[in-house]
C-alpha cells in the first residue's frame, strides 16, 4: 500500500510540475481572461461608484476618451470625475461585437461595439457605441491603460 501511495505521488507530481508551469508570470494572457475584464469593468458601473470604476484604470497612464463627454481624462480624478455623471444614467453595458488581440504577456486590446443601457430623464434607451480597451499588467493585475468609446454615427 506505501509503494501504491508513493507511486501514485511520484505519478501525480510529474504530471503536475509541467501544468502548473503554464500559468507562470510573464506567460500569454488567453482571450477569455481578457474579454472578463469587461465584465470587472460592467460590474463596477453597476456599483454606482465613480471611485471603484476608476481604480480599474492604470495607476500611471490610464486615459479615458469618453462617450459623452468631449474632455480626454488623463488621470483617475479625472476619470472618477466623469463616471460622477455618467452612473447617475444608471449604465449597463454588453458586447455586441468584439474583436481581441494579445499583445504580450502584460499587453491586450479589446475593440468592438457595445450597447449601453441607460436611463435618461426618467425614460430607459440604448446606445449604441464603438470601443476600444486596451489593457496593462500594473503591479501584477489587469488595469485599463486605455478607453476610447463613440456613439455609433447612425445615433446622430
Amino acid at each position: 500500500m506505501k509503494i501504491r501511495c508513493l507511486y501514485l505521488f511520484l505519478i501525480t507530481t510529474i504530471v503536475a510540475v509541467p501544468v502548473a508551469g503554464l500559468a507562470k508570470p510573464g506567460s500569454m494572457p488567453t482571450k477569455m481572461q481578457v474579454s472578463r475584464q469587461f465584465a470587472v469593468w460592467n460590474a463596477a458601473l453597476q456599483t454606482r461608484d465613480p471611485q471603484k470604476v476608476a481604480a480599474l484604470y492604470c495607476e500611471h497612464g490610464g486615459v479615458l476618451i469618453p462617450t459623452l463627454s468631449n474632455q480626454i481624462r488623463s488621470n483617475r480624478a479625472e476619470i472618477a470625475d466623469y463616471f460622477e455623471h455618467f452612473l447617475q444614467l444608471k449604465p449597463s453595458g454588453k458586447i455586441d461585437q468584439s474583436f481581441i488581440r494579445l499583445l504580450g504577456p502584460d499587453a491586450a486590446v479589446n475593440a468592438g461595439i457595445y450597447t449601453f443601457s441607460l436611463t435618461q430623464n426618467g425614460k430607459p434607451e440604448d446606445v449604441q457605441a464603438r470601443f476600444t480597451f486596451v489593457y496593462a499588467k500594473e503591479h501584477g493585475r489587469w488595469c485599463i491603460m486605455e478607453q476610447h468609446s463613440s456613439a455609433m454615427p447612425e445615433s446622430h
